[in-house]
Formats: C-alpha cells, structure tokens, sequence
C-alpha cells in the first residue's frame, strides 16, 4: 500500500441550532446529508466516487449512523461507512481516520466529520437484571469504570475553576466575548453552513446585559474538601458559562494527492499531523491541551511561527481560560483564538463539535492566511479524551 499525505478538498457544516430548535424532527443523516451534496459540489466531485464515509456521533445509541447516510445521501453502494463514538472529539477523530485511509491507501477520496441530531436522540435505559422489574432510564453512560475517575462533567469543570481560581466573573467574561465575536461576524460564517430547515446561521449567539448575566442561575459549584464555601461559590459555573446542547452536522472532503491532480481539483489545505490521546479522567476539559501538545511536536514544534490561527471547541468557559493561556504561550495572538466565536456560543452538537470547529478554522485560514499559514484545532472529550490536528494552507 502506498503513502500519501491527505488534501482537504472541501468544507462545509450545518447551523448549530439548540435541542428541540429547528431540526428538532431530523434524524442524524437527514441534517448531515445536505452537507455532504454541498462538500461534493463544491469539490465538483461525482458522488460515486467516494470510497468511504467516516462520521462521528455519540449519541445514536447503535446502528451505523455513516452508513445511514452514505445510503440517503445516494453515494455508491460499495462506498464503506464507520461510525466513531469519542464523544466530543468524535468529528475530529473521524477526520483523523479518513486521513489514515488515504495515507494507508485504503481509500481516495473520504467523507469525514461528524453529525448529531441530539433532538432526536433515543431514550436510553439500562436492562434489569430480573425480568420482572421495570428498566432505568439514564441521561449519561459512564465513561470511566470508577465513580471516583467518572465525575459529573458540569462538577469536574467547577472544581476545575475553584482549584486554579477563576472565578465566576472572569467565565462570564469570557463566554460574553464568544457571543460578542460570534455574533459580530455572523455574516463572514453564511459561505460555510449550509442552509437546512430555513436555518442560515447559527441560532444561540447573543448579545448580553449586565443585568441579564447577573440572573443567570449556577449550574454546579465544587464541592472539593481543599475548597472553602466561598471559594467553591467565586468560582461556580452559570448558565452562560457552559455549552448548550445543540443539533448539527460538520464534514470535509479529503483526497489523495494523485486524484486531486487527476481530476482538476484545486485543494485549500493540507493535513499535517494529528494527536488523538488520553489523559486524568477526572478532569478531562485538560485533555484538549495535551493533544495539541502531541499534534505540534508531530507536526514539528519549531513551526509554531507560522501558526496563526486556533479553534477550540471550548465546552466550558474555564476550559477556554485555561487553553487561550496554552494559545499565548505559543506566540499566537488572543484574537486569533477562536476569532469568530467558540462553541460556548455556538452550542454543543456533541458528535459534530470538533468537525464544526475545524470547519471554522479552516475558513478563517483560507480567508486570512497565506500560503503556508497553520491552524491548531484540538478537542476534549468525555473520559479524559482529547483530540488536535494540524493544518497547512497550500
């Protein structure tokens, strides 16, 4: 099998629009199909001749959500599908993998991101043991085997925030100016959604008044015994401070280089490394950090002059406080941080979070970087996952 470097061909996602929203009656391939026409006719690439479909989803509860898709999209029967569950590094880790097939030779040309339909979501329960009593419903599997490693996501991230100091203040500072810059540049984000459902941008970004903000109700404050009780409530987290759970669908078109040339296709990007890592459990909005780490030193650490542009899928605003700290430290300017907002203010389409965000990334690169320029996308995810990749302009 012969080695080849990945192109990107193509982007393109959905609006993200809040649970029970817009989308609320379209499954998973019925958002994610629109994207994938929009991907193939941009590229001017015949649907036939996609060798596979990779797409991330953490909360289909089974089945095979990439074949569903392939199938309602009408790409070619023989065209494989793999579905990929790492919960928010989902869309990123699928893109990861669709590299891999073409890198290994396995596969041409790919569709890869992700697509979440958390509106339609199924009701899950656990089976009992005896059949006579009634099954358990649960919002939430575990993704750690201990209680102890397997906390609450909402209460990991305040004793986060208790244990380094931010305070509740400084997370509404910051989710505010993810709205501010959200919604100040809707109109540069209608080239890469896809119009669905009526929806051409996206739903949940706002703009805030200090009045508003001091209602907000918290969500979760620490209960770690090394915090004081006022600790615990300086740092707590609002409403505003976490992500809402959304619908929404992101993919890319990848393709070897030889195809690219064959067929005439001018592609934007090159993808040069990515991490896909683990880390503590107990915290795991740490996860995205050390996956970047791992994704710059493949990609080569002494290049970080010419990475100019960042997207975090930030969950929670103290995770994007403890990140832009990471963002600085390699030279990259705070306003090239999620320049155009982050996922605080976009939602949280837990499968697609991750591709949403590169897709961001990789608009702001072929709009504001010249050839060469990097970009940085990393992710966390549930159970001390973290996911990051590394992108060249051409």
């Amino acid at each position: 099998m012969s080695t080849q470097a990945a192109l990107i061909a193509a982007w393109a996602r959905s609006a993200v629009v809040p649970r029970s929203g817009a989308f609320k009656a379209l499954h998973a391939h019925e958002i994610a199909s629109p994207v994938v026409h929009a991907l193939l006719q941009r590229a001017g690439v015949d649907a036939a001749s996609v060798d596979a479909v990779i797409v991330g989803n953490a909360l289909g509860a089974g089945g095979n959500p990439a074949r569903m898709l392939a199938l309602h999209a009408g790409l070619a029967e023989r065209c494989a599908a793999f579905t990929v569950d790492t919960q928010c590094c989902a869309g990123l880790d699928a893109v990861a993998m669709g590299v891999g097939l073409i890198a290994s030779g396995q596969a041409k040309i790919v569709v890869a991101g992700g697509v979440e339909a958390w509106s339609r979501s199924p009701i899950r329960m656990h089976r009992p043991l005896n059949e006579r009593d009634a099954p358990v419903a649960y919002d939430r599997p575990a993704f750690a085997p201990t209680a102890e490693q397997d906390p609450d996501m909402l209460l990991s991230a305040a004793r986060f925030a208790a244990k380094q100091g931010y305070t509740r203040a400084q997370q509404e500072a910051y989710a505010i100016d993810s709205h501010r810059r959200a919604v100040a540049h809707q109109a540069e984000l209608v080239a890469e959604i896809v119009p669905i459902a009526g929806v051409h941008h996206d739903v949940y970004p706002r703009t805030f008044d200090a009045m508003r903000v001091a209602r907000m109700p918290v969500v979760a404050s620490s209960d770690a015994a090394t915090e004081s009780e006022l600790a615990a409530e300086l740092c707590a987290l609002s409403t505003l401070t976490i992500s809402a759970q959304a619908d929404g669908a992101a993919f890319v078109l990848l393709m070897s280089p030889d195809v690219a040339t064959r067929l005439g296709v001018h592609a934007h990007f090159s993808w040069l490394s990515n991490a896909s890592v683990g880390s503590a459990p107990q915290t795991p909005l740490l996860a995205a950090e050390a996956a970047a780490r791992e994704a710059l030193e493949r990609a080569g650490w002494g290049n970080t002059s010419n990475l100019c542009a960042v997207e975090l899928h930030d969950a929670f605003a103290v995770q994007g406080l403890s990140f832009i700290k990471f963002v600085e430290s390699l030279g990259v300017a705070p306003e090239n941080f999620n320049a155009r907002g982050g996922g605080l203010a976009r939602g949280h389409p837990i499968g697609a979070s991750a591709a949403i965000a590169l897709v961001r990334l990789l608009t702001d690169l072929a709009r504001d970087g010249a050839a060469g320029a990097r970009g940085l996308v990393a992710v966390a995810g549930a159970g001390g996952l973290g996911s990051a990749a590394v992108i060249s302009k051409i």
